[in-house]
């Protein structure tokens, strides 16, 4: 029978839930990282038993860790004097790229000059789709990079960072973050990030060129609220089966592209509010998406204090409440961007975390809820494998 392994990132550390094919009794083990910020943990879809989490402190500064035994024991890659520094005594233009300068929250990216450039966390790791050893990142400012020999050397993907909108990017409330990262299955050099707050863009050479993919986005908050890139975009999924149908939730509205976000709609129907954080796809139903509204932007809590996850069957526009299991009352959490994952059993698992520190499963698709852990520190991220 299948298992599953939900990977927890959290404000003071990493938790990983276990559980077999009926996702009803599940162990705890952690924290992993104890008093570290790890802002996402994320397994190989090739290797079950490879993990990498991002590991981050305001004082010591950026981490990666890497698994090969499932979450059990961790290593750093890449931290040797000898792959950190050259003959020169210099850091490497492309070795570890989280070396701390000394400057609590700054993080140095050599690039063979003697100017580094700096910036302030990884957000987001994604394992690439036919290499355990190939891993991209997103960071704070925004920037991607990659490593295909287990994170212990990176190179930027520095066409994205150079693209001529660089300069009208802005931060978010949260930064100037790459926090997205989804690899097209069907065209393996395409690939699309989101930047909070710049937009989506979409690269088809593997992430040596990039454009944006923003046209039908509206931002009320921007001179011009049509622009080509200033968008603040929370998350964008997409189906495996379908990849060139992308869902994403905005700043306001809940939207869906069917040509590989050359163009978006909004699909927000009946939803409470149209803000949020998180959306997710189904594991076998490419129409059916998942959000978890909050009041505002101002005002991140579910609104009337009830905690309901909506479901749309026909992807978007018509939205369905699922509460059994959920908090309906005095409940002022919130659920942030990377904080929402689906396995692949039948029928496929939900699961979220939220700020206040629990961690929720549906093992039938959304249906009924129940807490699989309480307490924890707020959480950042949720990811899940599905294991054989």
């Amino acid at each position: 029978m299948s298992s599953v392994r939900v990977l927890v990132g959290t404000r003071k550390g990493a938790f990983i839930l276990t559980s077999d094919g009926k996702r009803s009794d599940w162990q705890v083990s952690g924290p992993h990282f104890a008093g570290w910020e790890i802002y996402h943990l994320k397994g190989s879809p090739v290797d079950q038993n490879r993990i990498y989490a991002s590991q981050s402190s305001g004082w010591f500064g950026q981490v990666i860790q890497r698994s090969d035994d499932g979450g059990k024991t961790w290593q750093t890659p890449g931290t040797s004097e000898e792959d950190l520094r050259g003959p020169d005594g210099m850091p490497k233009g492309e070795s570890n790229m989280f070396v701390y300068d000394g400057v609590a929250g700054t993080h140095q990216w050599y690039d063979g000059t003697q100017h580094p450039w700096e910036f302030k966390r990884v957000w987001h790791l994604e394992p690439a789709l036919d290499d355990a050893d190939h891993v991209y990142a997103g960071v704070e400012d925004a920037a991607l990079f990659e490593s295909r020999d287990g994170g212990k050397s990176w190179r930027e993907l520095s066409g994205l960072r150079k693209h001529d909108s660089g300069p009208r990017w802005q931060p978010g409330a949260g930064g100037m973050c790459l926090h997205t990262i989804l690899l097209d299955p069907k065209n393996r050099g395409r690939m699309f990030i989101a930047i909070s707050a710049a937009g989506a863009f979409r690269s088809d050479d593997a992430g040596e060129t990039w454009k944006p993919i923003n046209r039908g986005l509206q931002s009320n908050f921007m001179p011009d609220p049509t622009a080509e890139v200033g968008h603040c975009v929370h998350r964008i999924a997409l189906h495996p089966s379908k990849p060139e149908t992308l869902f994403m939730q905005k700043h306001w509205d809940v939207m869906r592209s069917d040509d590989a976000g050359e163009s978006w709609r909004e699909v927000s129907g009946n939803l409470p509010t149209d803000f949020g954080f998180p959306i997710d796809v189904h594991a076998h139903e490419p129409e059916t998406i998942y959000v978890v509204p909050i009041k505002s932007d101002s005002e991140h809590f579910p609104p009337d204090g009830k905690l309901r996850v909506f479901r749309s069957r026909t992807g978007g526009n018509e939205w369905e409440a699922l509460t059994n299991g959920l908090p309906q009352r005095d409940c002022y959490v919130n659920v942030l961007r990377d904080a929402m994952s689906i396995d692949s059993l039948e029928p496929c698992g939900v699961y979220f975390g939220t700020t206040g520190g629990q961690v929720y499963g549906s093992s039938d698709a959304g249906d009924t809820w129940k807490p699989i852990v309480r307490d924890l520190p707020a959480v950042l991220s949720v990811e899940v494998q599905t294991l054989p």
